[in-house]
């Protein structure tokens, strides 16, 4: 009796020694597990992709009856890579994590990266957040041009600007999109440079305008376009002359003129050849002969006109014109006494 006694307190005594080893390991574990399931997760995570801004927010995590402020951390990795602790976003009390610095990206533009967020108060922790993986230059958004200015030239309009921001491993083009008054819009571009001439307008009028910028780069397919810069109207006046254009038209106009002049006059010479003739030729002049006769009349004319003449000379009539201004008119008289002259 006395060892069947003995031998039920053994086995009392070693499954109450079981059950507090199980009890000491249960509060254990507990002790664990418990104060990092004591604060709620960080909700409503958001993360700001604008040019080169990359910032993460997310919404404060609301505890009653606080001693002391809830602090939140954030972890980021690569692909390939483990998780790494984000200096200046380790138990901040602010509820956001900016990683643009100097206007620089913290990222490589073209690396996968993804973010967690956790808080914390004291020894007690939340769960991370982990949010889905993002890449710069693939999910930022674009913005526009910056600091445009449109200088209209006559027919043309100058349009200088800068870019976005600036790119080491791509590069940017432009496209103008343009209307006149309320027209239909239309498209100019792609332009390399931040320098464009738009010109070969229509028409003259107000002309409004918008310049977006295009990134492109390797491991960026297609290249992303980005948002249109603020709306700029401008008037575009008639087509001005150049000076060179100007002296090519006067040159032309005067020789055209030359020409078609040159021309008339000679069909109007053509036409009226007769009348010109009367007009521009010189009254007949009295032979030198005759005017020795006028001066001494008492001289034989017959007499000294064949002196004077070789002997092959021979006058078969002798025609007489006298001019009258005074009537103009011209009297022809015509001798028709024949005379006969025989050699001496």
């Amino acid at each position: 009796m006395q060892s069947r006694g003995s031998g039920a307190c053994w086995a009392a005594s070693l499954q109450l020694h079981i059950l507090l080893c199980y009890c000491c390991c249960l509060s254990f574990t507990l002790a664990l597990a418990g104060p990092r399931t004591q604060l709620p997760v960080p909700q409503n995570q958001r993360i700001h992709l604008y040019n080169l801004e990359q910032v993460l927010s997310w919404d404060p995590v609301p505890i009653s009856n606080l001693k002391s402020p809830v602090l939140y951390s954030v972890e980021y990795h690569y692909t390939t890579n483990n998780w790494m602790k984000e200096a200046h976003c380790t138990r901040i009390a602010e509820p956001v994590c900016n990683f643009t610095a100097a206007n620089q990206p913290h990222f490589q533009p073209h690396f996968n990266v993804t973010l967690r967020v956790r808080a914390e108060r004291g020894a007690l922790v939340s769960d991370w957040v982990v949010m889905p993986w993002f890449q710069q230059y693939l999910n930022a958004t674009i913005g526009p041009p910056l600091d445009v200015v449109v200088t209209p030239l006559n027919d043309s309009l100058g349009i200088r600007f800068k870019p976005p921001f600036n790119v080491d491993s791509g590069k940017f083009k432009y496209y103008v999109h343009y209307w006149k008054d309320e027209g239909k819009p239309m498209v100019q571009g792609p332009f390399p440079d931040s320098a464009i001439h738009l010109k070969d307008f229509d028409s003259p009028g107000n002309y409004c305008l918008q310049v977006q910028a295009e990134l492109t780069a390797n491991y960026v397919k297609p290249p992303r376009r980005g948002l249109l810069s603020p709306i700029s109207c401008h008037k575009i006046s008639a087509k001005a002359l150049t000076k060179v254009q100007q002296t090519l038209i006067i040159i032309s106009v005067f020789f055209t003129s030359l020409f078609f002049l040159v021309l008339g006059c000679y069909f109007v010479a053509q036409k009226f050849q007769g009348p010109i003739k009367h007009v521009f030729q010189s009254p007949p002049g009295i032979p030198p002969q005759i005017k020795e006769y006028l001066s001494d009349p008492d001289e034989p004319i017959l007499e000294a006109l064949d002196k004077k003449s070789s002997p092959e000379d021979r006058w078969d009539s002798l025609s007489v014109v006298i001019s009258c201004p005074e009537e103009d008119q011209t009297i022809q008289g015509h001798l028709s006494t024949i005379i006969q002259i025989t050699p001496n």
